[in-house]
């Protein structure tokens, strides 16, 4: 069997021209193991929200781009969906489009006695992730990014 890392970046090249021809965005691809079932989910955006009717549109594309590549040798679950409202920062352009915005941060390791964080994203680079925690006060923090075990957008119902 294709490695899951092969199986997920052949998938988002098959998945690119289907995303560029309706003006959507490729979030993420990831192919998972959950119990005795495998799963490939794509999540998808575009300006304004994904609808239902969007994920059946890629979904069909795909699943038929699939067939044709014969790609993935074992039985899996097929789910296109929109990445959520609290979705991960996963690539370059999600750290970039949250800028100034906040996020929700859970580390590893505690930093400052602490392993959860909610705050402005200020900036990043390879190594960290600056964010402004002060409620009242500007207050810093610097988070290195390789004890981040997860950093997503954050917003408060």
């Amino acid at each position: 069997m294709a490695k899951q890392s092969s199986i997920e970046s052949r998938t988002e090249a098959l998945l690119q021209p289907i995303l560029e021809e309706l003006r959507f965005e490729l979030v993420d691809v990831e192919y998972v193991k959950e119990g005795s079932d495998w799963y490939l989910r794509a999540y998808i955006d575009k300006e304004g929200g994904i609808s239902v009717d969007d994920c059946e549109t890629v979904s069909r594309s795909l699943e038929k781009r699939l067939d044709e590549e014969d790609l993935i040798e074992n039985a899996y679950i097929l789910e296109v969906s929109s990445p959520g409202l609290t979705r991960a920062l996963k690539k370059e352009r999600d750290y970039q489009r949250n800028l100034g915005k906040p996020v929700e941060v859970h580390t590893y390791k505690p930093v400052d006695g602490a392993k959860d964080f909610i705050g402005d994203l200020l900036r990043y680079d390879k190594d960290s992730v600056v964010l402004d925690i002060g409620p009242e006060e500007p207050e810093e923090i610097s988070i290195p990014r390789s004890n981040i075990s997860i950093i997503k957008q954050y917003f408060s119902f």
